[in-house]
């Protein structure tokens, strides 16, 4: 057994892969970035050494530093995830050239199945079906428009050196085609250094299916059943599950056999996977599943086949790299219950899903028996999302009896489970499991696409938000440490009515003043009290894995009568980078107030209507939270 083990990754995987090697009682070694100083991987390794600048580039792709670092260390073998290097066939050599072990597939295998056009041609020669298309060397447009043609509309063009949805392009009629290829051919070359293309016949109704395979060095080659990945964004996964809703078992055999076959077609050693396109239109059917590409290395989705199996892919893939047999034999192999993963991942789905980057003052990420619920995250509470890698925040992946009792399940995980001040895709994806579309099992890879807004949470919070946030400040005033004032209620008296309180609040996009007539029940909104914000008078109410903030504002007089419309909210986290007026200065509708910069921009906050600065809560260089009062302007009595 390998005694020693340096991970080439970082983050949740690099986390994943040290949680193993300790149960197997191997000493680990991480590597990481400037950014990477103080992160979860670093510390949960045994050793750690620093291979460079933040940009992966400059570190985490860097072959020579990773070596070096096992070197110094003492490492007898190399990890690397997925992504970075993990199916670079030059790094994987130079890794057993530098007398270390490679935890992956031999180069032979990654050359392979590198190149989309020589890996379908392939797996032609073996057996496996391959989706319509034109593979040809012949890269005249001329021709390939030809190709096209013949294939028919509409058809995909894609990178032979393609990945990652780059490279791609949907054609649906002949007259569009040389556009989408002069297009295609430029983003090819500018990722990947080679504009060479293929052309396959586009399937109006994709489910992407996967199968996990796994060789090992005594010429044995098992699967481990599929995974459907069908829920896509932009052909990025974003939901994944196992087995494969709708698949027969005659299909599965069928499908796995030929996902065997393209491993023993390239010798293949340790975990990969056979990735499928099916046409669903008449469901789930063998002459309907054809080839697209093999991942050599471990996938992001590989907890769901873990789950439904009981096996350790990971434990697998250092057995085999140590010259062991693969522990089971296909027969011994069996699924149990369903499995779902979603990502979590730190973007804003109401801004096309932009990164949403800083630091994660409050983390938490529900946790159940380990035997329904399974976390696997590379940050904690206090860490920050950084800038320069992927910004996933976690993978949440539950197991259950049956399908229905998982999607229940992991909505539940979700709405549980929340980041602030950063923004996630929790209501996204919990809107995902939702649709009738996703629990009836009938979901294509152009979902998402297809139900555009409809998966966005709204921005503003439910009437019944207002008012439990309000029951909130008066029940729980002690626990947010805010005194009920003339500030925060009113009281008024009546003969015969029942008496009238009111809380002033500042929340998603406005400020209100809300009437308390009596109780409340709330309990269906789960509550995280500011104390668990670090330096705010704020809490959130959580719906469906929305986060909705809330903090006490100044009430001004009676019953509608509020100063808090003249609040100025920090409209997303960022810093303070100008004030342009002070205290009881006098302002006029539109004039500049304060102008903070976020998401590398900046944002000029104005006053609403002629008035006077109440309250100046900011300064140049303050760091503030979404939500944030920054500037209270009284209106000018008319």
């Amino acid at each position: 057994m390998i005694e020693s083990l340096l991970i080439a990754n970082r983050g949740e995987i690099a986390c994943r892969i040290i949680d193993t090697a300790r149960e197997l009682g191997i000493r680990t070694v991480a590597v990481y970035s400037d950014a990477d100083a103080q992160a979860r991987h670093v510390r949960m390794a045994d050793e750690a050494v620093h291979i460079g600048p933040s940009a992966a580039r400059e570190s985490y792709l860097v072959g020579e530093k990773i070596i070096a670092a096992a070197k110094q260390t003492g490492a007898q073998a190399i990890h690397p995830g997925y992504g970075f290097l993990s199916e670079n066939a030059d790094f994987a050599q130079a890794v057993a050239d530098a007398g270390l072990i490679w935890i992956g597939a031999t180069p032979s295998s990654i050359r392979a199945m590198g190149l989309k056009d020589a890996a379908k041609k392939l797996m032609q020669d073996a057996g496996v079906p391959t989706t319509p298309g034109y593979l040809g060397e012949n890269q005249d447009p001329d021709h390939l428009k030809a190709q096209a043609d013949e294939i028919g509309y509409p058809v995909l063009i894609k990178a032979v050196a393609g990945g990652g949805g780059k490279g791609m392009r949907r054609v649906d009629a002949s007259g569009d085609f040389r556009d989408a290829l002069e297009s295609c051919k430029r983003e090819a070359a500018s990722s990947f250094g080679d504009d060479r293309v293929l052309i396959e016949k586009y399937i109006l109704s994709p489910r992407h299916i996967e199968v996990q395979i796994f060789g090992d060095t005594h010429g044995n080659v098992v699967h481990l059943f599929e995974r459907d990945c069908s829920l896509q964004r932009r052909h990025q996964k974003v939901i994944e599950e196992a087995p494969a809703p709708g698949m027969s078992p005659e299909t599965r055999e069928e499908l796995c056999a030929a996902a065997v076959r393209a491993a023993k077609a390239v010798d293949y050693v340790g975990a990969g996977t056979i990735e499928f396109i099916a046409d669903a239109s008449e469901g789930l059917r063998a002459d309907r599943i054809w080839f697209m590409e093999m991942n050599t290395r471990l996938q992001v989705e590989h907890p769901v086949t873990e789950e439904i199996t009981g096996v350790d892919l990971v434990e697998w893939q250092i057995r085999i790299a140590a010259g062991e047999p693969i522990p089971a034999k296909q027969e011994q192999l069996k699924i149990h219950g369903h499995a779902i993963e979603a990502r979590l991942y730190a973007e804003d789905p109401a801004t096309g899903f932009l990164p949403s980057t800083g630091k994660l003052a409050a983390l938490h990420l529900f946790e159940g028996p380990r035997t329904s619920f399974r976390v696997e995250t590379g940050v904690e509470q206090g860490d920050a999302v950084s800038p320069f890698y992927d910004p996933m925040i976690a993978k949440l992946i539950v197991h259950a009896e049956n399908r229905a009792d998982a999607i229940d399940d992991l909505q539940h995980m979700i709405n549980k489970s929340h980041a602030w001040p950063v923004k996630t895709n929790a209501g996204f994806l919990w809107r995902c499991l939702d649709s009738d579309a996703f629990r009836s099992g009938d979901v294509t890879t152009g979902f998402i696409a297809d139900a555009g807004e409809t998966l966005i949470p709204a921005p503003e919070a439910p009437d019944e938000f207002w008012h439990a946030a309000a029951l909130h400040v008066m029940e729980r005033a002690d626990t947010l440490e805010v005194e009920t004032t003339p500030w925060t209620s009113f009281s008024g008296f009546r003969l015969n009515a029942a008496p009238r309180r009111e809380v002033a609040l500042a929340g998603p996009g406005e400020t209100r003043i809300v009437p308390i007539t009596g109780g409340g029940d709330y309990d269906d909104a789960w509550l995280i009290e500011a104390s668990r914000i670090p330096g705010e008078e704020a809490f959130l109410l959580f719906d469906g894995g929305q986060p909705y903030r809330f903090a006490p504002a100044r009430h001004e007089g009676g019953a509608g009568g509020a100063a808090a419309d003249g609040a100025i909210l920090a409209p997303m986290p960022g810093k303070v980078i100008a004030v342009d007026v002070a205290a009881g200065d006098n302002v006029a509708a539109g004039q500049k107030l304060v102008t903070l910069e976020a998401m590398k921009m900046e944002h000029s906050l104005t006053a609403p209507f002629d008035g006077t600065v109440a309250e100046l809560n900011v300064e140049t260089g303050s760091q503030v939270s979404e939500g944030t009062v920054l500037v209270l302007v009284d209106k000018a009595e008319e």
